[in-house]
C-alpha cells in the first residue's frame, strides 16, 4: 500500500472525473474593454485533469459530466474527443434562446504589471443542473475504475453538485476506487448562495470520502474551516504553513493520505517563482524551486494534480511523483489553453532537472 492507498493494478479507466464542461474565451495580453478576437479553450478543473492524463501521459480517461445538445456543446465535445477522453454525459436540449447552456469564462492573459483578469457567465449553466441519479455508478464503476476525481469548483455550483460528488464518491469507494478532490475553492462562486460558511459544510461531507486531497493553506482554511496562521504572514514559496496544517486536516479527516499544493511567487504576469509540496503518508516533500516565464498560468494547478496522480497511478515513489506533478504544471503554464501541450518525455526531462535554473 503505497502512499497509504491500495491503488488498483488495472481496470478499463484508470482515472474518472465528475464536473463541469466550460469554453474559455482568450484575447490574448489585450484587455475585453479594447478586445476584437478571441481564442476559445475547452476547460474545467476536473476535465482538466482527465484531459491531462489521456494526451500527456497516455493513461485511459473518463469525464462524467453535461453535455448541452447546441454548437458550442459540438465545440466542447469535439475537444473532448480531440484529448482522448471518454465521455460519460446527461444530455441538455437548448431551447434556442436561454439555454441550458456550457458555461463562458473570460480570461485575458495580462502582461508584465497587468494581471490577468477573470470573470463567468454561469447563468443557466448545464453542469449546475446535474444531481444524484442522473448517472449510473453502478454500471460506470462496474466496468473498473482505478481513480475517481472530483472538485470544489463543481461543488460550488449548485445545492445539487456537492451532493452528486458525495453519491459518486461513496459509489467510487464502494467499487475500490481511490478518491481525490481539489478544494479549489473560489469565493465569487459560493457568494451567490451561501458564502463560504455554505462552502465548509458542503465541502467537509465531500472530503469525509477523500483519499488524496489537493489545496493550498487558504483553501484549507476557507474551504474546510480548518484553522491556521495568517497566510498572507509569510512567503508564498515557505512550505512550513502548509505542513504545519497537516495535524488539522488529518485530525478532521483521517481517510486522507495525501494532501499535495503547488507554491507559486508571483513577481509579475509573466514572470513567477515555482515550487510543490506534498504530505504523503507520514512524511513531507518538497520540489524544487524554478523561475517560471509564464506564458498562461490558467491550468497550471491542474496540470500539477495531474502529474502527481500519474506519479502515483503509476508506482513511481513519492518524491517523483511530486517532482512530475510540479515539472507537468510549470510546462504547462508555458502552452495557451487550460489542458497540456506537453509530452510526457519533456515531462520526465523536466522533472530530472531540465535547463531551467533550479535551486536545490
Amino acid at each position: 500500500m503505497q502512499y497509504g492507498l491500495n491503488i488498483k493494478p488495472d481496470g478499463a479507466l484508470d482515472f474518472l472525473a465528475l464536473g463541469a464542461l466550460v469554453h474559455r474565451l482568450d484575447p490574448g495580453i489585450v484587455p475585453f474593454r479594447k478586445a476584437t478576437e478571441c481564442r476559445i479553450h475547452v476547460s474545467g478543473g476536473e476535465f482538466n485533469c482527465a484531459a491531462n492524463l489521456a494526451d500527456c501521459f497516455g493513461l485511459r480517461t473518463g469525464i462524467a459530466t453535461a453535455r448541452v445538445e447546441y454548437p458550442i456543446g459540438d465545440l466542447i465535445a469535439e475537444r473532448v474527443r480531440a484529448m482522448g477522453v471518454k465521455p460519460f454525459y446527461k444530455v441538455f436540449k437548448h431551447d434556442g434562446v436561454r439555454g441550458p447552456n456550457h458555461a463562458t469564462v473570460y480570461s485575458d492573459l495580462g502582461f508584465g504589471v497587468r494581471p490577468p483578469v477573470v470573470f463567468y457567465n454561469r447563468s443557466n449553466e448545464a453542469g449546475a443542473l446535474l444531481k444524484p441519479g442522473d448517472f449510473n455508478w453502478k454500471e460506470i464503476f462496474g466496468q473498473g475504475v482505478r481513480w475517481f476525481h472530483s472538485g470544489g469548483i463543481f461543488a460550488s455550483l449548485s445545492e445539487t453538485t456537492g451532493e452528486l460528488i458525495i453519491e459518486a464518491m461513496q459509489a467510487a469507494k464502494a467499487a475500490g476506487a481511490v478518491t481525490s478532490f481539489d478544494l479549489n475553492f473560489r469565493q465569487k462562486l459560493w457568494d451567490i448562495w451561501g458564502g463560504q460558511t455554505k462552502a465548509v459544510s458542503v465541502m467537509r461531507r465531500i472530503v469525509e470520502h477523500v483519499d488524496v486531497l489537493v489545496g493550498n493553506e487558504e483553501d484549507l482554511q476557507k474551504g474546510l474551516g480548518l484553522k491556521g496562521p495568517d497566510v498572507h504572514a509569510t512567503s508564498k514559496l515557505d512550505p512550513a504553513v502548509f505542513f504545519g496544517m497537516i495535524e488539522e486536516v488529518t485530525r478532521n479527516f483521517p481517510r486522507v493520505k495525501v494532501v499535495a499544493t503547488t507554491l507559486r511567487e508571483v513577481l509579475s504576469t509573466n514572470r513567477h517563482r515555482w515550487s510543490a509540496v506534498a504530505w504523503i503518508n507520514g512524511q513531507n516533500y518538497t520540489a524544487p524551486t524554478c523561475d517560471l516565464d509564464v506564458y498562461d498560468r490558467v491550468g497550471g494547478g491542474d496540470g500539477f494534480a495531474s502529474g502527481l496522480f500519474y506519479g502515483m497511478l503509476t508506482g513511481e515513489p513519492p518524491e517523483e511523483s511530486l517532482k512530475l506533478g510540479w515539472a507537468h504544471g510549470a510546462l504547462l503554464t508555458t502552452f495557451p489553453g487550460d489542458t497540456t501541450m506537453a509530452t510526457l518525455d519533456q515531462v520526465k526531462a523536466f522533472a530530472r532537472g531540465g535547463s531551467a535554473r533550479i535551486q536545490r
